[in-house]
């Protein structure tokens, strides 16, 4: 319970900051992509339902595999983020942190399977 209202506080956070600091996480997609902002404001939502549906239930598989798939989607932005050295807003992040960032999601993607 305690973990799934740990993550469920994180992706609500993590949603809302995409609307409210949404040139900084449009700035980590990739350049290829078209809509960048629509993008990034997709993605806020998501984040958001992701967030208050492990907050108000436990989730079941369909809603692990959702999260996992879209955890997967979002990979290429960060490794895009620390090829191109983009901090977090204004703040710069070592490259070291930036790199190190990658794995923590595929952890995130494991702990799908603890909640």
């Amino acid at each position: 319970m305690i973990r799934r209202l740990v993550y469920g506080l994180a992706y609500t956070t993590a949603g809302v900051l995409h609307f409210v600091h949404e040139p900084s996480f449009t700035k980590i997609v990739p350049p290829k992509l078209p809509l960048k902002k629509e993008i990034v404001y997709l993605t806020g939502v998501m984040e958001i339902f992701f967030g208050l549906g492990m907050i108000l239930r436990k989730p079941g598989p369909l809603f692990k595999a959702i999260i996992k798939l879209f955890l997967v989607a979002v990979f290429p932005a960060n490794v895009y983020m620390a090829i191109k050295k983009i901090g977090l807003g204004d703040k710069q992040l070592s490259p070291a942190a930036l790199w190190g960032r990658l794995p923590l999601q595929w952890l995130l993607i494991k702990e799908m399977d603890k909640l």
